[in-house]
């Protein structure tokens, strides 16, 4: 695991940028990415550089139940406003929050990514060490499924919306086998709330209690934090 700290997110952006830039010269052709505050100074940079992604496939990490792709607050919304109004994909697949088969759909979300494997995945990490919506607790076998979103999940997430009753419960999300079985994996935290995740990321044990350790088993993860977030670290 390399660990890069950059001044702030700014520049954390701008370490990221340069991680997938080379991947896509080196022949990259299927991105995984995430959604959220953390990702976005990456994706400013995206929109403003000369990358093309005609002939790249993205596979987004999740998706709330319940929700259209055309609702603000949607993943797909958010996508949409952040990258790919800019930057045109050749395919972007998201999971769909409007399935009525849930269970199937899950089904056909792993099949994608037997067909497409993921080159280069991005992942944030939460105040309690999930990863995507991967909560404390998650097996590490586990493919795509539907999860109930934890309490403090919900609080976290209650800042994009008028108010908490809003937030969706429940999401479809990529496993965490499905997230191990990317080829390069980059990691981005910032600010110091995330700072005793990213330790127990780094220095932890290795436990289903932090998803987020199991990264500690991969063979190529990059974590970029901010001098905030990487504070506890020894």
């Amino acid at each position: 695991m390399k660990v890069i700290v950059t001044k702030d997110k700014y520049a954390g952006g701008k370490a990221t940028f340069d991680i997938f830039a080379e991947a896509l010269k080196q022949g990259a052709k299927v991105l995984g990415l995430a959604t959220g505050s953390t990702p976005l100074t990456f994706y400013q940079e995206v929109v403003t550089s000369s990358l093309d992604f005609s002939d790249v496939i993205s596979i987004n990490l999740d998706e709330y139940v319940g929700l259209a792709p055309d609702n603000p607050q949607s993943y797909h919304y958010f996508m949409q406003k952040h990258l790919f109004d800019a930057k045109p994909f050749k395919a972007c697949y998201l999971p769909d929050g409007l399935t009525q088969d849930p269970a199937t759909f899950c089904q056909q979300y792993d099949q994608l990514m037997l067909d497409h494997p993921i080159d280069v995945q991005l992942l944030g990490i939460g105040q309690n060490g999930h990863i995507a919506f991967n909560e404390p607790g998650t097996p590490f076998n586990l493919g795509t499924h539907e999860v109930q979103l934890t309490e403090s999940t919900i609080k976290a997430n209650a800042r994009f919306f008028n108010e908490i009753s809003e937030v969706p419960k429940t999401a479809i999300c990529m496993g965490i086998k499905n997230i191990m079985a990317a080829k390069k994996i980059v990691l981005l935290a910032f600010g110091t709330e995330k700072a005793h995740a990213v330790k127990q990321l780094v220095e932890g044990t290795i436990t289903e209690a932090i998803p987020a350790t199991v990264l500690q088993r991969h063979h190529d993860v990059t974590v970029i934090c901010d001098e905030a977030a990487a504070a506890e670290l020894k």
